[in-house]
């Protein structure tokens, strides 16, 4: 996929991995539509996209609340005129038993991390296949076997593919945004849609600064640069899965496919002293 002069939509682009993939972006002179809910940081990172050679429009939104998905995909119509990619990376996180966490605590992930995305995705859906659509018939191919032309980027994480203790809310939304990835990209097969989820490991974002995880507890930090690079080669290169984390990350996955109830063993070893890391982690 070739992103120059692409308009793109991006949520969570304020900070942390968001704020990485738009200045990666950047650099394939897009178009950018910056969605958070906070307008200042923002509108920073608009001045360093435009400082690379691409333009941006700013959009502070509550993705969560009524109306907002439909609002935000207008927003970047309005702005350039179309809508090529669409990247649903905004999202929360509140860790601790599940009893111990608060109703507004459970809905709140649920909110932003699933139901946000899905209502986006619908809304910015004609968009993209008219986008898809068009560029499948310009590059000589017929009206609805063009593939990949558009795209959707679903941030989900490694602990949709590996649910960890003590992130039982979080776990079940980035799971579900990935299994909903996973139907729709076969749901628009031939329709000029592609769709390609991403599974961050722990990544070095504000989001984390309130876990005291670490690699002793399975946690391989990298930088949300590294996973931006990633996630936008995975966009060029027409990838469905781009999956990071480290080795140790990697043979959890294979033991989870392969033997659940030993990786249990080797979680319930690391269970207590989990649960003090991961007790104050909350970005909600």
């Amino acid at each position: 996929m070739d992103l120059h002069d692409r308009s793109i939509l991006l949520t969570g682009a304020g900070s942390g991995i968001g704020r990485a993939l738009a200045l990666q972006l950047a650099q394939h002179s897009v178009r950018l539509t910056l969605v958070g809910r906070r307008r200042a940081p923002l509108e920073e990172v608009a001045e360093l996209v435009r400082g690379r050679g691409s333009r941006a429009h700013v959009v502070a939104a509550d993705l969560t609340a009524p109306g907002a998905p439909a609002q935000v995909v207008a927003a970047a119509l309005e702005a350039f005129g179309g809508l090529d990619v669409l990247v649903n990376n905004a999202g929360n996180v509140r860790a601790g038993r599940l009893e111990s966490l608060s109703e507004a605590e459970v809905l709140a992930q649920i909110a932003l991390n699933l139901t946000a995305p899905v209502l986006l995705t619908r809304a910015a859906l004609p968009a993209l296949r008219a986008s898809g659509q068009a560029r499948g018939q310009a590059s000589g191919q017929a009206s609805g076997q063009a593939s990949g032309e558009a795209l959707v980027v679903n941030v989900s994480s490694g602990i949709g593919l590996v649910a960890l203790p003590f992130y039982a809310t979080y776990a079940a939304t980035k799971a579900g945004i990935a299994h909903f990835g996973d139907a729709l990209r076969r749901e628009l097969a031939g329709e000029g849609v592609r769709v390609l989820n991403v599974y961050p490991g722990a990544t070095s974002t504000p989001m984390m600064d309130s876990s005291s995880a670490g690699a002793e507890h399975g946690f391989e930090y990298e930088s949300a640069q590294d996973v931006a690079v990633a996630t936008v080669e995975g966009m060029t290169g027409d990838e469905l899965r781009v999956v990071r984390g480290g080795q140790a990350r990697r043979r959890m996955i294979a033991l989870d496919r392969e033997d659940p109830a030993a990786l249990d063993a080797v979680l319930a070893e690391r269970k207590e002293a989990l649960e003090q890391a991961v007790a104050a982690h909350s970005s909600l």
